[in-house]
């Protein structure tokens, strides 16, 4: 073989794996009962494919096992699925209570209905909702501050409500304590999430309060005539082809009426992934546009609804630099018992990240069979203060932003 014939077919293979290593942009995944998402096979495709060191991504892992009792991370880039590993009662297609990382849908269920129902709420997030058009069942108002509450408030938990079991607001950075007050109460979610008192006027700080996502998906019902749960099932499911799925409506002997727009949607693993990746295609899957792109847009940036904090529109984001090593246009949202879904535009990375302890695992919770076989071994486990001396546990969203860390950190392109 001569040296032309070499250098063509080397030049041939370079552009072939090139090729391979970035996927068009275009993939969207069938759904799982299809075929699923592509996948790479070995640390070597992983690297050609995704781009991805997995050696980094097991260490990740890892770390995320001395998160929470249950879990798993799963990573997708270049629209690979490139690392899928879970312990305890977490599994592909389990339907764990998620906790509040159902608020980032809520607000994508939003997104979604401000470009619709746009006549009947012309000013979109600047939208005052606590009016009888909206919210009759707010009146009378029990505060008249209230009356000055927008949607983007609502969505950016800036409208004042008190912060849920004891937490703190902040204003312009600083933190300010604030003492437990009486939140939802699931037996009467729409009335008591309207009366949570305030604790300042909409606007003038930022507390961690579910009433806020709730009232939004009130508003949402009342406008399209839909329970957040339907609406999102047409809108997001059926069109990403998501399998089972349900918010966590059964509790004991009582059943709710509605879902809870702050949380406990209850989701397949690879599905949370879908929600994810169709955030970072701006809204995109396949041809249609689910989606409002210039919503999605606002997602990861700081809010003129709050200035206090990096939180928009449900969203935690890293504008601000402070989860150190991740890129500054990182978003993501948390829940309850470690779990997370991260979206990073720039690395074309998307991050789900579950936990949760066994209650949250609990099939009554949706009413969807689980059939996952699982040993027991993880039903000691507890959480181990991190000290000097030992690794221990880091749960909550320290444990989060870690992994955003670690992963980002696995990108070798």
């Amino acid at each position: 073989m001569n040296r032309f014939a070499q250098t063509l077919i080397v030049a041939l293979l370079t552009l072939s794996v090139r090729s391979m290593a970035k996927p068009p942009a275009d993939y969207f995944p069938p759904p799982d009962s299809k075929g699923g998402w592509r996948t790479t096979k070995t640390s070597e495709e992983a690297r050609k494919l995704a781009g991805m060191d997995l050696a980094r991504l097991e260490q990740a892992y890892q770390f995320t096992e001395r998160c929470s009792q249950n879990g798993g991370l799963l990573v997708v880039r270049h629209g690979y699925l490139v690392f899928e590993k879970y312990y305890g009662r977490a599994y592909r297609y389990g339907n764990p209570d998620m906790a509040s990382t159902g608020k980032a849908y809520t607000s994508i269920a939003i997104g979604i209905m401000l470009q619709e129902k746009r006549d009947q709420i012309p000013d979109g997030l600047n939208q005052k909702v606590f009016t009888e058009k909206y919210l009759p069942e707010a009146f009378p108002l029990d505060d008249p501050r209230k009356a000055d509450i927008t949607l983007g408030h609502l969505l950016c938990m800036s409208a004042g409500y008190w912060g849920e079991g004891g937490s703190p607001g902040v204003v312009y950075g600083k933190v300010v304590p604030l003492q437990p007050v009486p939140g939802q109460d699931i037996r009467n979610l729409d009335m008591s999430s309207l009366r949570t008192p305030l604790w300042t006027a909409p606007g003038q700080g930022y507390s961690y309060s579910s009433p806020a996502p709730h009232i939004a998906s009130m508003v949402l019902r009342r406008l399209t005539g839909m329970d957040l749960k339907d609406y999102i099932d047409e809108r997001l499911a059926k069109p990403m082809g998501w399998g089972a799925w349900n918010y966590c409506l059964h509790h004991g002997d009582y059943h709710m009426a509605h879902a809870n727009g702050a949380g406990s949607i209850a989701v397949h693993a690879t599905d949370a992934l879908r929600f994810g990746y169709c955030l970072l295609h701006k809204g995109k899957w396949g041809n249609k546009q689910l989606v409002p792109a210039d919503y999605i847009d606002l997602c990861n940036k700081p809010s003129p609804f709050n200035p206090h904090t990096p939180y928009t529109l449900m969203f935690e984001n890293n504008s601000d630099g402070h989860v150190a090593g991740a890129p500054r246009d990182s978003y993501y949202k948390s829940g309850a018992g470690g779990f997370g879904i991260f979206v990073v535009p720039s690395l074309d990375l998307v991050i789900y990240k579950l936990g949760g302890h066994n209650g949250q695992y609990e099939p009554s919770l949706t009413g969807i069979p689980q059939v996952h076989e699982y040993d027991g071994s993880r039903d000691n486990w507890k959480y181990i203060p991190r000290t000097p001396f030992n690794e221990g546990s880091m749960g909550g969203d320290d444990g989060l932003r870690r992994v955003l860390e670690m992963v980002s950190a696995a990108v070798i392109d």
